[in-house]
């Protein structure tokens, strides 16, 4: 017996410590959080033998696991710039002068590519600027240091652990390191873009001013999915940038609208993006890209941002070609990332009474850490009458809208990903249905009936996949081709070991970065990146994403009802949800 209890003593121990390294590892704590815990477990291992009675020894456990959860939290990790380039040691780029001073910035690893990062494009946005259209960003003295990103907009934040913990469920991306134990800050102040470009002197570059998405809530112009630096190699200049988010960018109120100069209110995320996309027109000369070539492209919310600056006002001349990736705002009725400007006034009234404040001063006064956390989601656009006129879907029937040509496209499962663990009964699928399409839902169960809560789900994962995401890219591409201009639609399908052709899978192909994560991507993902790659870099130069030993892409003009299907093997074929297409089309019609 006396052995048994040794030996099951022993291997408590020997578990508790993997636990605890393996806690240390995914939440990225420092290096003090590593010396601690071992100091705190050997203490424990010399201490444990010694408590009498045996009784207390679940007692002391119980300490252990209180005293190991405070070590973890006093250990958090740092938040940290993250660096422009990874290295030990980059070179610093020349100078480059623009309108509003001197920088420099860096080279990667085997100098092919400069990079640019933490290039302010307007007034950082705090105090008396919150909730106010960008302003010009002012001059600096000397030359700035453009080696590393700006925080990222501010947002809601999870702990480092939950982060990693995300990423590895969800992505299957994690790679074990003692050197990444720091975290991305979160600020008001950020409003900077950053830029990668071919090394050495250039001129005429074609520009890619890419929108990251997130539900207009979340996200970070540093993602490695969209680092630009295989289209750098390409010839293509990268652009990312920051802008508000959430409360700070798409926050609603009367008062706003009277003080504004031009009675805007609610867009104020959007306004950032045309800001960016100003001072790239007007500043891109000086890092060798052609301002009279500029191509805006987004995924999911940066997607439908892209839709947007399709239809301002604002942004005419200051771009020629689009490309989109999973969302649009075209249909009569968005189904997500627009709403009317009275929903927006009213949410804005709302977040007004839950943070106590009586007026816009008072709410400018609330600390950001604090705003953060309302538990309203402003996570939509709205037409302000200044930077957005009228419902996005009435300038394309007037031909108003900017783009030359459209890439535009979505993925098998896109749903997928928001409906991890929801299922829907047989008995709850009709009324599911009715929500999204109305009048049509006979036709679509006709379609798509459901016998079990397996084929309900699927089922209804697929309408929501087809409402939020592919109905977009059709209607689109659409209206494009009635106006007589060039739309390539895609259909992305590959299946891989991270998401698949869950929403945003696409990115790290499109954007030439799976080598990046090659326990996740083989030798098809990365011809399938590479090609991918091609037709995104031939449609910035030229409108046109085809060139030599690439598979013919046809427009929406030249093959109706077709798509290039991105897969281990591209090739065009009849888009799969044409008929439920028809049936958007009839539950949209009777919205106008």
């Amino acid at each position: 017996m006396k052995t048994k209890m040794k030996t099951g003593a022993i291997v408590c121990f020997v578990l508790a410590a993997l636990v605890m390294l393996v806690l240390l590892e995914l939440g990225k704590n420092t290096l003090w959080g590593w010396a601690l815990t071992a100091a705190l477990f050997v203490g424990f291992c010399l201490l444990y033998p010694r408590i009498s009675p045996k009784g207390l020894r679940l007692l002391a456990w119980l300490g252990l696991i209180v005293l190991f959860a405070l070590v973890m939290k006093l250990t958090e990790p740092p938040y940290r710039p993250i660096p422009a380039t990874e290295g030990k040691h980059p070179a610093v780029t020349g100078v480059v002068t623009v309108a509003q001073g001197d920088l420099t910035g860096l080279t990667n690893a085997d100098g092919s590519v400069e990079v640019y990062a933490g290039i302010p494009y307007a007034k950082p946005p705090v105090g008396e600027l919150r909730w106010r259209e960008p302003q010009e960003p002012e001059r600096w003295e000397g030359v700035r240091a453009c080696d590393a990103f700006a925080p990222m907009s501010m947002q809601q934040r999870h702990s480092a652990l939950y982060d990693t913990l995300y990423r590895l469920i969800g992505y299957h991306e994690f790679k074990p390191s003692l050197t990444d134990n720091f975290r991305e800050p979160v600020s008001e102040d950020s409003l900077y873009l950053n830029i990668w470009k071919p090394a050495g002197k250039q001129e005429k570059l074609p520009v890619i001013f890419y929108i990251h998405g997130g539900s207009l809530m979340t996200g970070q112009p540093s993602y490695t999915d969209y680092n630009g630096e295989a289209l750098a190699r390409q010839g293509v200049i990268m652009i990312t940038f920051g802008y508000r988010l959430g409360v700070f960018g798409y926050f609603a109120a009367e008062e706003l609208a009277a003080e504004s100069p031009n009675g805007t209110t609610g867009n104020y995320g959007l306004l950032d993006q045309i800001a960016a996309l100003r001072w790239v027109h007007e500043n891109i000369a000086a890092f060798g890209g052609d301002p009279d070539n500029i191509t805006i492209a987004g995924e999911s919310a940066g997607s439908s941002s892209v839709n947007a600056i399709c239809v301002s006002p604002l942004s005419e001349g200051l771009f020629r070609r689009a490309i989109a990736e999973s969302s649009g705002i075209t249909a009569v009725k968005p189904y997500h990332t627009f709403r009317t400007m009275d929903k927006a006034l009213e949410m804005g009234r709302e977040i007004m009474a839950e943070q106590g404040a009586a007026n816009i001063e008072e709410l400018r006064a609330v600390p950001a850490e604090q705003l953060v956390q309302t538990r309203y989601s402003n996570d939509s656009m709205t037409v302000d009458g200044y930077a957005i006129t009228e419902q996005p879907y009435l300038t394309y029937e007037r031909g108003a809208n900017h783009e030359e040509a459209l890439l535009n496209g979505f993925n098998g499962h896109e749903a997928d990903v928001f409906r991890l663990l929801q299922t829907v009964n047989p008995e709850q699928y009709p009324e599911a249905v009715r929500r999204l399409l109305g009048d049509e839902t006979e036709r679509f169960l006709a379609l798509y009936p459901a016998a079990d809560k397996k084929e309900a789900t699927e089922n209804f994962n697929t309408l929501l996949s087809v409402c939020w995401f592919a109905y977009s890219h059709h209607d689109w591409s659409r209206r494009l081709t009635e106006q007589g201009r060039p739309a390539y639609l895609y259909y992305f399908t590959k299946h891989n070991g991270a998401i698949s052709d869950w929403h945003s899978g696409e990115m790290i192909y499109a954007y030439g970065n799976v080598w990046r994560v090659p326990a996740n991507y083989g030798a098809d993902d990365r011809a399938l990146s590479d090609t991918m790659l091609a037709y995104w870099a031939n449609f910035a130069r030229t409108g046109d994403p085809n060139g030599p030993g690439l598979p013919l892409w046809q427009t929406a003009g030249e093959a109706p009802g077709e798509v290039l299907n991105f897969d281990s093997e591209v090739k065009m074929l009849e888009d799969p949800y044409l008929a439920v297409y028809d049936m958007v089309d009839d539950h949209q019609n009777t919205l106008r």
